[in-house]
Protein backbone atom coordinates (compact mmCIF):
# COMPACT_ATOMS: atom_id res chain seq x y z
CA UNK A 1 0.00 0.00 0.00
CA UNK A 2 1.67 3.53 -1.09
CA UNK A 3 -0.21 6.55 0.16
CA UNK A 4 0.70 9.51 -2.45
CA UNK A 5 -0.31 13.25 -2.39
CA UNK A 6 -1.52 14.88 -5.72
CA UNK A 7 -3.63 17.92 -6.20
CA UNK A 8 -7.49 18.10 -6.42
CA UNK A 9 -9.46 17.28 -9.70
CA UNK A 10 -13.65 17.48 -9.94
CA UNK A 11 -13.79 14.34 -9.71
CA UNK A 12 -12.11 14.08 -6.44
CA UNK A 13 -15.43 16.71 -5.07
CA UNK A 14 -17.69 13.70 -3.74
CA UNK A 15 -14.45 12.03 -1.31
CA UNK A 16 -13.93 15.75 -0.25
CA UNK A 17 -17.63 16.57 0.65
CA UNK A 18 -17.62 13.18 2.31
CA UNK A 19 -14.08 13.12 4.36
CA UNK A 20 -14.82 16.49 5.64
CA UNK A 21 -18.35 15.75 6.35
CA UNK A 22 -17.12 13.04 8.37
CA UNK A 23 -14.93 14.69 10.82
CA UNK A 24 -16.85 17.50 11.48
CA UNK A 25 -20.17 15.74 12.27
CA UNK A 26 -18.48 13.43 14.37
CA UNK A 27 -17.92 15.84 17.19
CA UNK A 28 -19.48 19.36 16.08
CA UNK A 29 -22.35 20.88 14.36
CA UNK A 30 -22.06 21.78 10.49
CA UNK A 31 -22.05 25.30 10.09
CA UNK A 32 -22.92 27.46 7.52
CA UNK A 33 -19.00 28.42 6.95
CA UNK A 34 -18.63 24.60 6.56
CA UNK A 35 -21.42 24.82 3.82
CA UNK A 36 -20.08 26.99 2.10
CA UNK A 37 -16.33 25.52 1.37
CA UNK A 38 -17.56 21.98 0.82
CA UNK A 39 -20.69 22.53 -1.46
CA UNK A 40 -18.94 25.80 -3.53
CA UNK A 41 -15.25 24.76 -3.08
CA UNK A 42 -14.69 25.71 -7.02
CA UNK A 43 -15.53 29.64 -5.89
CA UNK A 44 -14.43 29.55 -2.44
CA UNK A 45 -11.72 28.08 -2.14
CA UNK A 46 -10.00 27.35 -5.93
CA UNK A 47 -11.04 30.61 -7.52
CA UNK A 48 -9.36 33.15 -4.86
CA UNK A 49 -6.36 30.97 -5.26
CA UNK A 50 -6.37 28.16 -3.33
CA UNK A 51 -5.79 24.66 -3.58
CA UNK A 52 -6.59 21.60 -2.37
CA UNK A 53 -4.63 18.09 -1.50
CA UNK A 54 -5.59 15.10 -1.51
CA UNK A 55 -3.90 11.81 -0.41
CA UNK A 56 -4.48 8.23 -1.98
CA UNK A 57 -3.85 4.63 -0.75
CA UNK A 58 -3.85 2.18 -3.44
CA UNK A 59 -6.12 4.78 -6.03
CA UNK A 60 -8.77 5.57 -3.17
CA UNK A 61 -8.82 9.01 -1.37
CA UNK A 62 -8.37 8.87 1.76
CA UNK A 63 -7.29 12.37 2.96
CA UNK A 64 -7.85 16.01 2.09
CA UNK A 65 -6.58 19.76 2.89
CA UNK A 66 -6.84 22.83 1.60
CA UNK A 67 -4.88 26.15 1.42
CA UNK A 68 -6.37 29.44 0.52
CA UNK A 69 -5.76 33.15 0.93
CA UNK A 70 -6.62 33.91 4.54
CA UNK A 71 -10.75 34.89 5.08
CA UNK A 72 -8.94 37.94 7.62
CA UNK A 73 -6.66 39.58 5.28
CA UNK A 74 -3.93 40.48 7.86
CA UNK A 75 -2.04 44.36 7.65
CA UNK A 76 1.08 43.89 8.11
CA UNK A 77 2.17 43.77 4.44
CA UNK A 78 2.70 39.75 4.25
CA UNK A 79 1.84 37.30 2.17
CA UNK A 80 -0.95 34.87 4.15
CA UNK A 81 -2.37 31.34 3.16
CA UNK A 82 -4.83 29.55 5.40
CA UNK A 83 -4.99 25.75 5.93
CA UNK A 84 -8.58 24.61 6.26
CA UNK A 85 -10.85 21.36 5.71
CA UNK A 86 -7.82 19.06 6.77
CA UNK A 87 -9.66 15.29 6.56
CA UNK A 88 -8.28 11.37 7.28
CA UNK A 89 -10.23 8.40 6.41
CA UNK A 90 -11.58 7.46 10.36
CA UNK A 91 -10.42 4.17 9.92
CA UNK A 92 -7.07 5.25 8.83
CA UNK A 93 -6.25 7.48 11.36
CA UNK A 94 -2.83 7.58 12.88
CA UNK A 95 -0.82 6.11 9.46
CA UNK A 96 0.47 9.39 8.47
CA UNK A 97 -2.24 10.31 6.10
CA UNK A 98 -2.71 13.86 7.77
CA UNK A 99 0.90 14.41 8.06
CA UNK A 100 1.46 13.61 4.26
CA UNK A 101 -1.41 16.23 3.52
CA UNK A 102 -0.04 19.20 5.46
CA UNK A 103 3.12 18.54 4.01
CA UNK A 104 1.78 19.21 0.61
CA UNK A 105 0.13 21.86 1.83
CA UNK A 106 2.75 23.84 3.66
CA UNK A 107 4.97 22.83 0.29
CA UNK A 108 1.72 24.36 -2.09
CA UNK A 109 1.89 27.45 0.67
CA UNK A 110 5.36 28.05 -0.10
CA UNK A 111 5.08 27.66 -4.11
CA UNK A 112 2.47 30.84 -3.84
CA UNK A 113 4.98 32.62 -2.22
CA UNK A 114 3.22 32.88 1.56
CA UNK A 115 5.21 34.05 4.14
CA UNK A 116 3.31 32.66 6.71
CA UNK A 117 0.18 29.82 7.37
CA UNK A 118 -2.20 30.18 9.49
CA UNK A 119 -4.74 27.73 10.71
CA UNK A 120 -7.60 27.10 13.17
CA UNK A 121 -9.04 24.37 15.22
CA UNK A 122 -10.42 22.92 18.43
CA UNK A 123 -8.51 21.70 21.07
CA UNK A 124 -10.11 18.55 21.73
CA UNK A 125 -8.95 17.70 18.46
CA UNK A 126 -5.63 17.51 20.24
CA UNK A 127 -3.90 14.85 17.43
CA UNK A 128 -4.80 17.17 14.80
CA UNK A 129 -2.64 19.87 17.49
CA UNK A 130 0.31 18.00 17.94
CA UNK A 131 0.52 17.18 14.08
CA UNK A 132 0.42 21.24 13.78
CA UNK A 133 2.95 21.39 16.16
CA UNK A 134 5.46 18.89 14.72
CA UNK A 135 5.26 20.60 11.81
CA UNK A 136 6.15 23.87 13.28
CA UNK A 137 2.73 25.57 14.01
CA UNK A 138 3.04 27.77 16.78
CA UNK A 139 -0.15 28.95 18.73
CA UNK A 140 -1.33 32.16 18.78
CA UNK A 141 -2.86 34.36 21.49
CA UNK A 142 -4.17 37.76 22.73
CA UNK A 143 -3.89 40.36 20.38
CA UNK A 144 -2.52 37.94 17.41
CA UNK A 145 -5.99 36.17 17.51
CA UNK A 146 -7.91 36.91 14.10
CA UNK A 147 -11.79 36.78 13.88
CA UNK A 148 -13.34 33.62 13.04
CA UNK A 149 -16.34 32.46 11.03
CA UNK A 150 -16.43 29.08 13.01
CA UNK A 151 -18.09 28.59 16.45
CA UNK A 152 -16.42 24.97 17.34
CA UNK A 153 -12.36 27.19 16.57
CA UNK A 154 -10.96 28.11 19.86
CA UNK A 155 -7.05 27.50 18.98
CA UNK A 156 -5.36 29.31 16.25
CA UNK A 157 -1.74 28.44 14.74
CA UNK A 158 0.87 29.99 12.50
CA UNK A 159 3.48 28.49 10.66
CA UNK A 160 6.03 31.72 9.71
CA UNK A 161 7.97 30.35 5.78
Amino acid sequence: MTLTTRRYTAADKQAYIALNLDWIEESFTLEQSDRDQLENLETTILAPGGQIIVAELDGQVVGTGAILPPHHEPQDGRKWMEIVKMAARKDLRGQGIGRAVLEALIAEGRSMAADAIWLETNNDLKAAIRLYERCGFQHLSGDDLWPTPYARCNVQMVLEL
